[in-house]
């Protein structure tokens, strides 16, 4: 996290209040919709932050703070929370919030048609007690559990019902996908999905507003050049993410500043452990050679991560060895060592699994959603030609590369995850577990991993309270999954934001976007 003010200028700036202004802001994604639980991602999630609440928020320093509920504590020895819910909240349309919305919020939430059902899959009851209290009860003990749902968004249940949209559509469209109606400081007033998106602040907000802006206006905009263009042209005020050549020219212009920081994401590469065969190039119908460790192993052998993070980086992230930063609760600091760069050892790899010749397979990545992610894969392509494997990239826009990864349409594919929850069970929950949509788990382990002492952990290090115990558990799954090479970890992602000179804000490492915190000076 990064605040651009000194002191003395935050103490100017408390004497003399900024005058309200507008305030525009670019992204490579557009959000793919205004649905909070239609799509489990980073674009969708961090907007959404500006327009929907849940019962606990993150705040600047990623610690977790009352929302909607504003004090919850643990029921019995374990068996579930309490949350006890703010009173006097509107919802944007006028309407009231109570208990009975937060109901609906779960069910919407953890329903089969929802992204983010895997969030719940602790939960075995949710129970009203009044109007503003509520009780979440688990299956085992969960102390991490309101760690757990800080972006999860509550819905009116009186507006979802009256427009058709008491489930969400994650694969088609309703009424909840381009209108929104929520209780956060700014309310939708514009969604043309492609070009623009407009808030207000929301004069009913029953919080304080750090912020001055009147209006705000999110463009999404996928060419680099034409982004900084518009940051120094004055078309825009911020700019995320900023394309790294361009971070030095962008810093000495006087009119912008860059602002640096390290994600909470690893960026990895993904396997079809499960697929019995190749899907494209010549060797698409022959066995999938995937399936092999040895194969895996190679593939972590021959990407050169040193030379991507400095040619491609230009020195500004982080080599990765497990599916969380160091920076993450849980990390296995023993596990720290990732594969080594060594083309002859995954020559070897490769002959010992029976692929001395090599052979050629598809890869998929997306071109717009993770910073020079397109970049990155092409110099994968030739690492692995080194070796003798021979990669057919597909790169995509966003939009259209979750649902080819949901229908299986690759033989390897890149990923970025980030933990909502900032602990190490997070990805295992959703990566790692053996997917079961009845257990809810395993929702974007979209190439079917699967090992059953992991499936055994998971529970475990979620209900554990001795940190060293659960230490222990969170460790043996990290040894498995790097024996196992159930994913090539390569780097933590670098944030690199740009905005005009007359920009305060705050950058938070789970990369979203917090307008309340905006001041336009």
């Amino acid at each position: 996290m990064l605040r651009l003010t000194s002191v003395s200028a935050l103490v100017l700036a408390l004497a003399m209040p900024a005058a309200a202004a507008e305030f525009r802001w670019a992204g490579t994604t557009d959000p793919q919709t205004m649905d909070p639980h239609a799509v489990n991602s980073a674009p969708v999630l961090g907007f959404l932050n500006n327009v929907y609440e849940g019962l606990v928020r993150r705040g600047k320093d990623m610690a977790v703070e009352p929302a909607l509920a504003t004090s919850w504590e643990p029921i019995g020895e374990g068996e579930g929370w309490r949350f006890n819910l703010r009173q006097g909240v509107k919802f944007h349309n006028g309407e009231d919030f109570t208990a009975e919305d937060v109901m609906f919020s779960y069910e919407r939430a953890s329903s089969e048609e929802a992204d983010t059902s895997s969030w719940f899959a602790p939960v075995s009851e949710v129970k009203v007690v009044d109007d503003f209290t509520i009780d979440i009860m688990t299956t085992a003990p969960n102390p991490i559990f309101p760690d757990s749902i800080a972006n999860w968004m509550i819905m009116d249940s009186g507006w979802a019902a009256d427009n058709g949209a008491e489930r969400p559509a994650k694969d088609a469209e309703n009424h909840a996908t381009l209108n929104a109606n929520g209780t956060a400081a700014f309310m939708l007033t514009e969604r043309q999905p492609g070009l623009k998106t407009v808030l207000a602040p929301f004069d009913g907000w029953w919080g304080e507003a750090e912020h001055n802006i009147t209006r705000a206006e999110f463009t999404p905009i996928q060419n680099p050049a034409t982004a900084v263009a518009a940051l120094l042209s004055g078309d825009v005020d911020m700019i995320n993410p900023v394309p790294i050549q361009d971070a030095e020219r962008l810093s000495a212009g006087g009119n912008a500043q860059v602002i640096k920081g390290i994600e909470a994401r690893v960026i990895m590469l993904g396997f079809p452990h499960q697929a019995e065969e190749l899907k494209y190039t010549s060797d698409a119908g022959k066995p999938n050679p995937f399936k092999d460790v040895r194969v895996r192993k190679a593939v972590a052998h021959a990407i050169n991560v040193p030379a991507i993070l400095q040619t491609i980086m230009r020195g500004n992230a982080e080599e990765a060895s497990q599916l969380v930063s160091p920076a993450m609760r849980g990390y296995s600091t023993t596990l720290a060592a990732r594969p080594a760069f060594d083309p002859e050892a995954a020559k070897a790899l490769l002959a010992e699994a029976g692929y001395a010749d090599g052979f050629s397979f598809g890869l998929k990545c997306p071109n717009d959603r993770y910073l020079n992610d397109e970049a990155v894969c092409q110099a994968v392509t030739g690492m692995l030609a080194q070796v003798g494997i021979t990669a057919e990239l597909d790169a995509m826009p966003v939009q259209n590369y979750w649902p080819e990864l949901r229908e299986d349409n690759y033989d390897m594919y890149l990923l970025g995850w980030s933990p909502g929850t900032f602990d190490a069970e997070h990805p295992i929950r959703f990566l790692a577990s053996t997917p079961n949509a009845e257990k809810k788990l395993g929702s974007w382990n979209f190439g079917d991993y699967s090992n059953a002492r992991i499936d055994e952990l998971l529970p475990l290090m979620q209900s554990e309270i001795d940190d060293a115990k659960r230490q222990g558990y969170i460790d043996e799954a990290t040894k498995i999954m790097q024996d196992e090479v159930a994913y090539v970890p390569m780097y933590v992602q670098p944030l690199v934001w740009g905005a005009g000179s007359n920009i305060e804000l705050t950058q938070r490492p789970d990369n979203f976007f917090i307008l309340r915190w905006v001041t336009v000076n």
